[in-house]
């Protein structure tokens, strides 16, 4: 197993957050994982994206130039890296503000309204944590009752008071692939 993702959107809306989870999170289970995050000069509000790859065996190259999976939280994201996304591969956008209707024929979209769903939740800031809990019911990388268990150590020591928080945004998002 090799599978390449990238993550994508403005500066600010966690993006490099749900590659590092993500990435943390197969590697407590047991994979190799490389983690290789970009984000354009401005930061906040800027472009950001990471790619992230995860394997049952040594990785040679960190760069993902057909990625199996991408996630778009904008607009321009999902303009720059649909094109790369190999074919039949699975594009995961934040319908909020993605409009996906210009999407290739030979992808696979999934529509998620992250921002709506995390204002459902109270804050803005969980957005990318339903982004990740749906994209991990939809790509099957990892474990998400691993993923679950064991939040707090993947976060790390610092986040631990948003543990309830971020547990109830992954699995809003598991459960709205689920419906």
């Amino acid at each position: 197993m090799l599978i390449r993702t990238i993550f994508s959107g403005f500066g600010g809306q966690g993006v490099l957050s749900m590659g590092f989870t993500l990435a943390n999170a197969a590697m407590f289970e047991g994979k190799y994982v490389t983690y290789l995050p970009s984000y354009g000069v401005e930061v906040r509000g800027g472009t950001a994206n990471c790619t992230v790859v995860v394997s049952d065996e040594e990785i040679a190259s960190p760069v993902a130039s057909e990625p199996d999976f991408v996630v778009a939280m904008n607009q321009p994201s999902f303009a720059r890296f649909q094109s790369i996304l190999q074919s039949g591969g699975l594009l995961c956008a934040n319908s909020s503000i993605v409009d996906t209707s210009g999407a290739r024929r030979d992808i696979e979209v999934l529509n998620i309204p992250t921002s709506e769903l995390a204002e459902k939740l109270g804050t803005i800031k969980v957005a990318n944590m339903i982004m990740l809990g749906a994209f991990l019911r939809a790509s099957d990388i990892i474990s998400f009752d691993f993923v679950i268990k064991h939040l707090s150590e993947i976060l790390g020591e610092g986040k631990s008071k948003l543990i309830k928080m971020n547990k109830e945004a992954l699995d809003l998002g598991f459960n709205y692939v689920n419906e």
